[in-house]
């Protein structure tokens, strides 16, 4: 079968063609099915030898797309020995599988498939026949267990946008596996499993921009969960309520994973503790308690710990809480950083997500020193480091910390255009009652105050409304 190439949308497969939807068609997966396009795919079953029906069946529990690893440590048996997958596997995908091109920078050329519907249908269908539905299911469970572990250690040694690639591109399989009610089994038995993984993609919630389905998956996996949260997962659960801007629910959290970690002797969940509360003091505005608990956390907190925050994120936090009542120590905090990064990039790479909010601090500091175009380049960065993670949370406070150097230096128009698409943002990904944090709400009164001194509410208007078409994107770029 001739097959599709992700991103040409040219399709040529006899099954594809037969794809036209029909008044018989079924929803399959979320698409329609039409009884054509199975009937063409049981004749390729039936066509098939007996290897590679076996295979057929065993692909069709992956959701997304898939290399010959994951094929490997899927489908591997004694009825199909790891050895032989990989010729049946070529013999099978002219028959039942397209090509995707979805590889990221960095990544060999090995090839990778997706299996269409109707013949993941048949797949299905067989593999529960055979009765081998389950095992196999548990196979791709802790497969994607595996996976979700790569990502979080990429994310640690420096690889951060491979980490958020491979998250993002596997996330169909990765999402599947975090629904405790799809195991085999019952749904407690595999909780577990489920939190571990949204666990293990933490940065993918809170660094990239997907609170709100970070929160949404943990909070399914652990009301299925039997026994007591880790305390891990009590550090995420309080820190993706942070970041849906409700610190008053992040606090009892907060609270029940300090106890968790002491009962289980996770002393390095007590520095990413220690971490969680400061931000949480920083987000109220309490700088001076947020101060105190960063010190905390770098205390707490290994040289080159090996999941959570970094150390150069938290002497950045420390200097964010420093840089509007003592911008002295707060420099102090952005050079101690600087040493931490070099000992890390030594270590383990770069960490673009500190980086992000070193540029913020930055361009406190500079501001507070009447350094006005500096301040705003590093604004300027800021922003688009934020965007270049997908971080919604810091992307949306460095525009309106750059609207506000905009303000100081005359430029109202771009400043006006800033805050219109940071309100986009947030509407387009928090809930209408989020409230961002007082830091950044102080920077969006001060410009907006400004503002409306030299703009009427009608020019004010329109240039949110044209900063809201134009996009951070666009606007990041503007020198």
């Amino acid at each position: 079968m001739a097959g599709r190439t992700a991103g040409t949308g040219s399709t040529t497969s006899p099954v594809c063609a037969a794809a036209e939807e029909s008044p018989e068609a079924e929803l399959l997966w979320g698409e329609p099915v039409s009884p054509d396009q199975l009937t063409a795919a049981e004749q390729g079953y039936e066509r098939c030898g007996a290897a590679e029906r076996l295979l057929w069946e065993r692909l069709s529990v992956f959701e997304g797309a898939f290399g010959r690893e994951a094929v490997r440590e899927v489908c591997a048996s004694g009825t199909l020995p790891a050895g032989e997958i990989q010729a049946v596997l070529d013999r099978l995908a002219p028959l039942a599988l397209l090509p995707v091109d979805d590889l990221f920078d960095g990544e060999d050329g090995a090839p990778r498939y997706w299996m269409p519907h109707p013949m993941r249908a048949v797949g299905a269908r067989r593999l529960t026949e055979r009765g081998d539905r389950w095992a196999v299911v548990l196979h791709h469970r802790r497969w994607c267990v595996k996976l979700a572990r790569q990502a979080a250690d990429w994310w640690q040694s420096g690889r951060q946008i491979d980490a958020r690639n491979l998250a993002l591109r596997e996330l169909p399989d990765l999402a599947a596996a975090m629904d405790p009610t799809t195991a085999p089994l019952s749904p407690r038995a595999e909780a577990g499993t489920s939190v571990e993984i949204a666990i293990s993609l933490w940065f993918l919630w809170v660094a990239c921009g997907r609170v709100a389905e970070g929160r949404t998956r943990l909070r399914h996996a652990l009301s299925l969960h039997s026994g007591p949260p880790p305390a891990r997962a009590l550090w995420l659960a309080a820190y993706l309520e942070l970041e849906s801007g409700r610190p008053e629910d992040a606090d009892p959290l907060l609270a029940q994973g300090w106890a968790a970690a002491v009962r289980d002797g996770d002393d390095r969940c007590l520095g990413m503790l220690a971490h969680l509360r400061g931000a949480t003091a920083l987000f109220q505005g309490r700088t001076r308690a947020a101060a105190t608990e960063f010190r905390e956390a770098l205390a707490l907190m290994e040289e080159h710990p090996e999941f959570g925050p970094s150390r150069e994120l938290c002497w950045v936090a420390l200097a964010l809480a420093l840089s509007r009542t003592d911008p002295e120590a707060a420099q102090e905090a952005l050079d101690q950083a600087v040493l931490d990064t070099a000992a890390r990039r030594a270590w383990t790479g770069r960490d673009l997500w500190a980086d992000a909010w070193a540029h913020h601090a930055r361009a406190e500091l500079l501001a507070w020193d009447g350094e006005r175009e500096r301040a705003a380049e590093h604004a300027r960065r800021a922003l688009r480091a934020h965007l270049s993670l997908g971080a919604a949370v810091g992307a949306a406070c460095a525009a309106e910390l750059l609207a506000q150097m905009r303000v100081m230096v005359g430029r109202m128009t771009s400043a006006a255009h800033l805050l219109g698409a940071a309100d986009l943002l947030r509407a387009s990904v928090f809930e209408e009652s989020y409230c961002p944090a007082e830091y950044c709400a102080t920077s969006r009164d001060r410009s907006e105050t400004l503002l409306r001194r030299l703009l009427d509410d009608r020019e004010l208007r329109r240039a949110y409304e044209e900063g809201a078409r134009l996009g951070l994107f666009a606007l990041a770029g503007e020198e």
